[in-house]
């Protein structure tokens, strides 16, 4: 079992500061990002996914679910820096953004089957960052259309990047597993 962050006996407060604190790191992951048209690429599904890992699905998706409802409150936490409440969500960004709360609930419903093994990571980790394409799809093609672009517009242009992503939180979270299980241990697969 992997160690938890923010245990079910935790207070409340910590839970609280946890959510609060996952949703400040979804707003530093959407400003670290490359510009794309209708959807920017950005550090957000590896994020929102290490979120999950980390804290487990309900504190993981919480604390993505928080940084919604903190743009749509008109706070400048999304990609676009010029971009806030409701209006964003109706976007085309609107389904991903709806996404990377999937994405956290998946990677910490994953989280205990994967045993801290970095193939079970990846997988786990793969199937979250899957999850974003649904609704990201979904709301896309409601955006734009459901023509034969949609692949190339919402899907293609972000595989190089997700696979990276895919790779550098499945080597954090193995590392960290193995960090915080052996006091004092240093040793990783992806070291």
């Amino acid at each position: 079992m992997t160690y938890r962050i923010a245990h079910a006996g935790s207070s409340v407060s910590t839970r609280l500061a946890t959510i609060i604190l996952g949703s400040l790191l979804m707003t530093a992951a959407a400003k670290i990002q490359v510009p794309f048209y209708p959807v920017p690429m950005s550090m957000q599904s590896a994020v929102a996914v290490g979120l999950g890992l980390t804290l487990g699905s309900r504190l993981g998706a919480a604390a993505v679910f928080t940084y919604l409802l903190q743009g749509v409150a008109g706070f400048p936490v999304f990609a676009s820096p010029h971009a806030a409440g409701i209006s964003y969500l109706m976007g085309p960004t609107g389904g991903y953004i709806l996404g990377f709360v999937c994405a956290a609930a998946v990677a910490g419903a994953l989280r205990d089957w994967s045993r801290g093994k970095l193939p079970r990571i990846v997988i786990a980790t793969t199937a979250a960052s899957l999850s974003v394409y649904g609704p990201g799809l979904f709301w896309l093609g409601a955006y734009t259309g459901y023509g034969e672009g949609l692949l190339a517009a919402g899907v293609v242009p972000f595989l190089l990047g997700d696979a990276l992503k895919i790779v550098l939180v499945a080597c954090a979270t193995q590392t960290s597993t193995k960090l915080l299980r052996k006091p004092g241990g240093n040793s990783s697969s992806c070291a």
